[in-house]
């Protein structure tokens, strides 16, 4: 009886040593790592701005501002964009937690005019061939030189401008949410940003 005590006591100990180890390792790691992902999430942000703007020639990440929207949990990014002191557009993130899966977030490159210049999409976990065709040129190209404000950004069943993604309806509805929300909170700061540089 004593031999199963023993036996008992040797692994219980065993498994908390190693669980204690193996929680120290995974700390470590991650501290590791924080730095090398949040400069990842920075230069991937750095392309999106460049995909979606005119070019530009001030330093976008430390002129971003940010605005409290009761729409999303987080603040909203605008990122103005300035040519030898005029302003030539901003992006301005959007998202939306109605995506089929859940969270769709997505850049909108907006011209001083309120036209859309481009959209990425910057985050999305819609189900793959379905939903994931949000990235697609033939979807994002129905969105250029639009403007929200004449251009219906609702899917057509719901008696929008967009085209839907076949089989991904919910997934679309997210998008234009998304875009939307990017449009609405451009409008309000917009005026701000064309007298910022001036």
């Amino acid at each position: 009886m004593s031999q199963k005590k023993s036996t008992f006591l040797n692994m219980a100990l065993a498994l908390i040593v190693i669980t204690i180890v193996a929680g120290f390792s995974l700390g470590f790691v991650n501290d590791l790592t924080l730095e090398p992902k949040a400069k990842a999430k920075l230069a991937k942000k750095v392309n999106a701005l460049k995909m979606v703007l005119p070019v530009f020639d001030n330093d976008l990440v430390s002129e971003m501002v940010r605005i409290k929207s009761e729409v999303v949990k987080d603040s909203i990014e605008i990122y103005p964009a300035y040519l030898n002191g005029k302003f030539v557009g901003a992006a301005v993130i959007g998202a939306s937690e109605k995506g089929f899966s859940g969270l769709v977030k997505i850049m909108v490159g907006f011209k001083p005019d309120g036209n859309i210049q481009d959209i990425v999409v910057l985050e999305q976990k819609e189900t793959p061939g379905l939903g994931t065709k949000m990235k697609e040129e033939k979807f994002l190209g129905q969105f250029r030189d639009k403007n929200p404000s004449s251009f219906d950004l609702k899917v057509t069943k719901d008696g929008g401008e967009v085209d839907a993604l076949t089989g991904a309806t919910i997934s679309t509805r997210a998008f234009t949410e998304a875009a939307q929300s990017a449009y609405n909170e451009y409008v309000e700061i917009k005026e701000s940003l064309t007298k910022a540089n001036k």
